[in-house]
């Protein structure tokens, strides 16, 4: 055999397919829905999860706390960033949470937090050039817990013998 020298081009297999223009495809950013609840001693507990989507440092940020004036019952709170005063409210760190203590308030708000449970949802909107949180409150729904009607369980009841 004769040893010849030539220059063979390959084919790859993505060149056995038709071009097509590749689209790119840009990820939607995934709504993340804030929320917390209030506990039954009248904090306002705000998780980890909620507070890293934030964006606002609740170590070293002071807030206003307030409601909607002339509303006698509250179904919004309003936290607005504060600078330095003597009027503001710091929230504290917990286990796995955030919590702002405001007992008085809700109650005098008419939130009994003591006998319902509430959940909030937090929306962000300007106030004054700054980033505030309103807070919107609802009642935890809860479902009634059905009786159980099923075979009873456990040892039988003993039975008494009548003598006759």
């Amino acid at each position: 055999m004769k040893a010849i020298n030539i220059n063979i081009h390959f084919f790859s297999p993505t060149e056995n397919s038709q071009a097509k223009p590749k689209t790119e495809k840009t990820a939607k950013p995934t709504k993340v829905v804030l929320t917390g609840y209030v506990s039954s001693t009248g904090k306002l507990v705000l998780p980890a999860k909620t507070v890293a989507n934030l964006g606002v440092d609740l170590d070293n940020t002071s807030f206003k706390v307030g409601m909607l004036e002339g509303k006698r019952k509250a179904k919004s709170l309003y936290l607005v960033p504060a600078g330095g005063g003597q009027e503001l409210f710091t929230f504290e760190k917990a286990a796995k949470s955030f919590t702002l203590a405001l007992p008085f308030i809700l109650k005098k708000s008419g939130v009994d937090f003591s006998k319902t449970k509430y959940d909030f949802t937090i929306h962000l909107f300007g106030y004054e050039g700054t980033t505030a949180f309103e807070l919107k409150l609802a009642p935890q729904a809860t479902t009634p817990k059905v009786p159980y009607t099923g075979k009873p369980r456990g040892r039988k009841p003993k039975q008494e013998r009548v003598a006759e």
